[in-house]
């Protein structure tokens, strides 16, 4: 990957402004090298939000591990189904979205922080194992948001080309790893109950 220095959520803010209807497929061409950030951080932000995320984190944690899993292995662009890719976006929600994630993004944009091309293998093989953690239905604190977060950190990483955020999204994720494996013995009892409760 070389560095783009694009201001590339300012591009995408300007595209949803248009007039008439896009497709996710338009809206990936516009992202052009930095088709796997924006697909990341597009299918993590619905997870955010509470409730929502119940149903959608192992489907959208699944697809994510699909994702990573092509990152790692050197594809320039990800395999996106065609009916997906025709599929039309909410404009509004989806600019909103991303807006308030822009804001939040911009307490890591320190003076002085460097754009580096990163390391598609190391950067597939965190969001494979993110996409992992947030697919598991696990009944925890935080446990489908905290993964959620750290993967729209990794997509912003990808596509602003920022190293360090990329590292903290690498700590974060092992942070996460860790708070899931001290919990084990309080998710399996949550799932023993119910496997009980469904066989009563």
């Amino acid at each position: 990957m070389q560095s783009t220095h694009k201001p590339f959520f300012a591009t995408l803010q300007a595209l949803l402004a248009e007039e008439g209807e896009i497709t996710l497929g338009e809206l990936l061409d516009a992202a052009g090298e930095q088709t796997y950030g924006l697909l990341i951080l597009l299918l993590s932000l619905p997870n955010l939000v509470p409730g929502l995320n119940v149903g959608l984190a192992p489907l959208g944690g699944t697809a994510l591990m699909g994702l990573g899993v092509q990152l790692a292995r050197g594809r320039p662009h990800p395999w996106v189904p065609r009916r997906i890719m025709a599929q039309a976006i909410h404009k509004g929600r989806t600019k909103d979205a991303l807006a308030r994630f822009e804001v939040q993004l911009t307490r890591f944009r320190w003076p002085g922080s460097k754009q580096r091309p990163l390391n598609p293998q190391r950067m597939g093989a965190v969001i494979t194992w993110t996409g992992f953690l947030l697919a598991i239905p696990v009944p925890l604190p935080f446990g489908n948001q905290l993964p959620a977060a750290i993967l729209c950190l990794l997509g912003a990483a990808l596509l602003e080309e920022r190293p360090v955020w990329a590292w903290i999204g690498a700590l974060a994720s092992l942070g996460n790893t860790l708070y899931f494996t001290f919990s084990f013995n309080l998710i399996y009892s949550a799932f023993a109950k119910a496997f009980h409760a469904v066989v009563k």
